[in-house]
């Protein structure tokens, strides 16, 4: 039974990961951070089926005292301050954690379990401005956040062990990936969980930024699949993971207003306080490479993730009112 160890395993790839693996026969070991009130969530159908440690990102000798304990075959890094809004108000974090963090982690398993094959969670934010489209392996990066950046430097210093040290150590550069278990932080999870809300009579309107902006959204339980692929191959080598297709902010309100026959335009408001910075307009994956080396190819269309996502919104939704009506009419006996 190979052993893999994921960063990262409470949030939306992890948790689509270790189902994955599991179904594969791994014996899966999650890292999370030493936190008082840790949420598992997106885990907790699988709590009884994986192992936990804590560990941290930013602490070097954790990260040796369980790779030293484990010995995993794969190493999965997913855990990030992933959103691209937060590292505006929390640049510094954002690199100790995305950046600092991956040297830490490589450099435990250089030290401890040089054999383990590493997966580095890169992001299509690195092409920022690109300077063509679609984007390949080999366009060069213009990082428009500190988010990016945190992760240009996460994905070059995976690069520098493998070329350096002979490690298998690969990165993913995915495009936009999202699910029912996408954070509401998020852009396509605010859409569908205020669609959810407005349909069922809770909001009036839902407040959004940048509406022309585009991306390459695909599911990510597709895209957890890659990333096993890769770890997968004789020779490490990195991989753009996407759909190929863009669509907008306003695509997105159109299709998951749609699905439950209300307008957008009588409930999306652009407010101000939602434009980045600097804003990338427009991201495409040519995952060329993905298709004929890996043999990996997307399964969930964008219009059906949309309304996977809207369909479970209102569920939670649904589910939520009807506890708080039982909590309120709790019948008294005597």
């Amino acid at each position: 039974m190979p052993t893999a160890l994921i960063t990262g395993i409470t949030g939306q790839d992890g948790s689509y990961l270790a189902e994955f693996l599991l179904e594969k026969g791994y014996r899966v070991v999650g890292l999370i951070r030493h936190m008082s009130y840790p949420r598992f969530d997106r885990i907790a159908h699988l709590l009884d089926r994986i192992e936990l440690v804590e560990a941290e990102l930013t602490d070097l000798a954790s990260l040796i005292r369980v790779v030293e304990k484990y010995k995993p075959d794969e190493v999965y890094n997913l855990a990030a301050q992933s959103f691209v809004g937060v590292s505006w108000q929390e640049p510094i974090w954002t690199a100790e954690v995305n950046a600092m963090g991956v040297v830490r982690l490589l450099e435990a398993l250089r030290v401890a379990h040089p054999k383990a094959k590493f997966y580095q969670a890169s992001t299509s934010e690195m092409f920022g401005a690109a300077r063509e489209v679609p984007q390949n392996e080999n366009t060069p990066f213009h990082p428009r956040s500190p988010y990016a950046v945190s992760k240009v430097f996460g994905h070059w210093i995976t690069v520098n062990y493998r070329e350096s040290f002979g490690m298998f150590a690969v990165s993913g550069i995915l495009f936009n990936h999202e699910s029912p278990r996408r954070g509401l932080q998020f852009v396509t999870r605010k859409v569908t969980y205020h669609v959810a809300k407005i349909k069922l009579g809770l909001a009036r309107e839902v407040r959004l930024g940048n509406l022309e902006s585009k991306r390459d959204w695909g599911f990510a339980g597709d895209y957890v699949q890659a990333m096993w692929m890769m770890l997968q191959q004789d020779e490490p080598e990195d991989f753009v993971v996407g759909t190929g297709e863009a669509h907008s902010v306003r695509e997105l309100c159109e299709i998951a207003f749609g699905y439950v026959g209300l307008d957008y335009r009588e409930f999306v408001k652009q407010d101000p306080r939602y434009f980045r910075p600097a804003d990338v307009e427009l991201l495409v994956a040519d995952a060329t490479k993905a298709r004929t080396k890996l043999g990996w190819k997307p399964q969930v269309s964008f219009e059906k993730l949309i309304q996977m996502m809207v369909d479970a919104d209102i569920e939670r939704l649904k589910y939520q009112r009807d506890k708080e009506r039982r909590t309120l009419f709790v019948p008294t006996l005597g």
